[in-house]
């Protein structure tokens, strides 16, 4: 009798921790595979220290192959899944197509960037979501500093030498606080024209900075960054986004070379294809993970709207904490669904505090419910992600060593360029290129102008006046943003 093959596509938090719970409960009495883009595991609550220059990007990636023993790795995108015919149907990374029978389908894609309809947004912002996004924004925001230390005009100048941020969430609140630190650095080994400094802008429409968390720790980061400087605007977005600037809601013209858009996420537009119920986007399942209707079909993660138990008539937010803790549940709900010892369970879940990192030796976090500022909780805060991490501890601790006793280096590498990074994409951790193939993103042509190419604008720009603050995913990352939760298991 043959192995029932079990299915997982997308190796995120959800994925990720589903393909290894499997592995381990099913001990090779099933065929897992795991369909994933890239061969890795990224790491989302560390990508602002690779933008920032403090990490080396592999540290924050973990080896599919090296730590899921006994899973297949497939590298490809899915583009179509087939429920009554069980298959699920993929691009591989050079074009090529293939299929995959399933026994037991685990859906955990993830999200992509929330695009809102805000005239220029699309063509001049970036997002904030893949290590190609964190690689470009580091060489941006160093080739616009570089750049304005050899400006003549005082206007240009100010100009390059201002970022805007636009959401004042996990990942944008980190962003700005990682990359102005970068930023002042950078300015003392280049020096620029009198009266210029390096000067980020924080936008959100909520009305304060960290709005799903506790009101301390929200004070606490907004302290922080405006004692460095930081010009954080509540209650205010972009209505506008050109070249040469934004237009706020307020009616103030930015001029600026760099808009990171960290506004939110949405799910991955696979999902709304499986012709299922749907929540705002995500695909409704039961507390046992399972679509209703579909017994051999589980989801998790951002992809999945999950009844919260601790709040019924609600759903879990989009956050990665969530998706880490759903991926073992949905591990062992397969392994039961599959008679292979394990009594199936439902999601429930506990929060046992949250952590931001403000740079330097500065986060703000409350473990266990203890609000913590200052040292002792940034002192928290890498030990939480050290605990958090799958792998490359070692590597992380020594690189955040290195930094703290070592100028750190602040060059141009290259490797991305702005049209390979586009904002409206459903693949954030593939960066295009000429000629290649992608999922609802045809390939951008390699000979933009070269002035387009510096004068990009990196992330997220604002929501439109109607927005509300209600509308920002919960703690997270932008989805990146809070950590999974090791010690909630």
């Amino acid at each position: 009798m043959s192995r029932p093959h079990v299915v997982i596509v997308g190796a995120g938090f959800a994925g990720y921790r589903a393909a290894r719970t499997l592995a381990r409960l099913t001990r090779n009495r099933a065929d897992i595979t795991l369909l994933n883009p890239t061969d890795y595991f990224l790491y989302l609550p560390l990508l602002p220290q690779v933008a920032a220059g403090i990490l080396e990007a592999r540290r924050v990636t973990v080896s599919l192959p090296g730590t899921l023993h006994g899973v297949r790795i497939v590298l490809g995108e899915a583009e179509h899944v087939d429920l009554d015919g069980r298959t699920v149907h993929y691009s591989d990374p050079e074009g090529g197509i293939g299929t995959l029978t399933y026994d037991r389908l685990v859906l955990s894609v993830g999200s992509v960037s929330k695009l809102l309809p805000i005239p220029g947004v699309a063509e001049h912002a970036h997002g904030f979501r893949g290590l190609p996004e964190a690689l470009y924004l580091r060489d941006h925001v160093t080739r616009q500093v570089e750049l304005a230390a050899t400006e003549d005009d005082p206007k240009a100048c100010a100009a390059r030498c201002t970022f805007v941020v636009v959401g004042a969430g996990y990942t944008g609140t980190e962003v700005v606080a990682q990359m102005e630190l970068l930023t002042d650095r950078l300015a003392r080994r280049h020096p620029l024209p009198a009266g210029v400094r390096p000067r980020w802008i924080l936008l959100d429409v909520a009305p304060r900075v960290l709005p799903e968390l506790d009101e301390r720790l929200s004070r606490t980061a907004d302290r922080v960054l405006r004692s460095r400087g930081v010009d954080v605007r509540m209650g205010t977005s972009v209505k506008e986004a050109t070249h040469d600037g934004v237009l706020l809601t307020d009616g103030e013209f930015v001029a600026s070379r760099t808009l990171v858009w960290c506004v939110g996420v949405r799910p991955d537009p696979l999902v709304e294809a499986l012709g299922q119920p749907l929540e705002r986007g995500r695909l409704i399942v039961d507390p046992y993970l399972q679509v209703p209707g579909r017994p051999d079909v589980f989801s998790c993660g951002d992809a999945a709207a999950v009844p919260d138990l601790e709040r019924p008539g609600s759903f879990t937010p989009m956050t990665a904490q969530h998706a880490w803790r759903q991926g073992r549940v949905a591990g062992e709900n397969v392994a039961a669904s599959l008679a292979l010892g394990r009594r199936r369970r439902a999601y429930r879940h506990r929060d046992l505090g949250f952590a931001v990192d403000l740079g330097g030796t500065r986060a703000a976090a409350n473990p266990f419910g203890i609000p913590l500022s200052g040292p002792a909780a940034g002192a928290v805060t890498r030990a939480y992600h050290l605990a958090a991490l799958p792998g490359n501890r070692v590597r992380v601790a020594a690189d955040w060593l290195l930094d703290a006793v070592l100028p750190r280096q602040g060059v141009q590498l290259g490797l991305v360029r702005s049209w390979s990074v586009p904002l409206d994409t459903a693949s954030p951790e593939l960066a295009r290129v000429p000629g290649g193939p992608g999922r609802a993103d045809g390939p951008a042509p390699p000979d933009q102008p070269r002035k387009a190419e510096e004068a990009e604008v990196p992330e997220r720009a604002g929501e439109p006046p109607a927005h509300q603050p209600g509308d920002h995913p919960a703690p997270g990352p932008v989805r990146r943003t809070d950590p999974p939760d090791p010690a909630a298991e």
